[in-house]
Parts: structure tokens; sequence; C-alpha cells
């Protein structure tokens, strides 16, 4: 099991909590901050997901005019955890 608290930079959401299991799928996936509603849903959708399949689908997604999303943080998290 991996862990890491992840430090957002450029969205509402200001930490993620990432836990991904020794087979490389999200097993547990929180947001501190922005969009309630939605982050649950991502949470949800993402949760028992393979990491690499989440970086596929989310990675690079824009929030308006922001250079990057909660769901391009998650994407970056990961990448930090996979160091």
């Amino acid at each position: 099991m991996k862990k890491i608290t992840y430090v957002t930079s450029g969205t509402c959401s200001k930490l993620i909590e990432l836990e991904v299991d020794d087979d490389n799928r999200i097993s547990n996936v929180s947001f501190v901050g922005g969009c309630n509603g939605n982050l649950q849903g991502i949470c949800s959708l993402v949760k028992g997901m393979r990491i690499e399949d989440v970086k596929s689908k989310l990675n690079g997604i824009r929030c308006g005019s922001k250079t990057t999303s909660c769901p391009d943080q998650l994407c970056r998290a990961i990448d930090q955890l996979e160091e």
C-alpha cells in the first residue's frame, strides 16, 4: 500500500489524500476543498481503478481558463506517488 498527501496547485481544492494498493489500484482518495459534489463523484468513480487508467482518462483536463483541474491534479499526485 502506498499513500500520499498531495498539495494541489492552481485549483480550488487544497489537498488530495491518495492511497494505492499493491495492485496499483486506487483504494481511497479524497480532496480537501474544492467543489464538494463533483469531487465526491470523481472519488467514487476512480475508486478501484488502475492508476494507469485514471491517468489516461483525467490527465490534462482543464477547469475553465485554468491550466489544470482537480482531476489533472489527481494525476500529478499519482505521478508523485510513483516516484
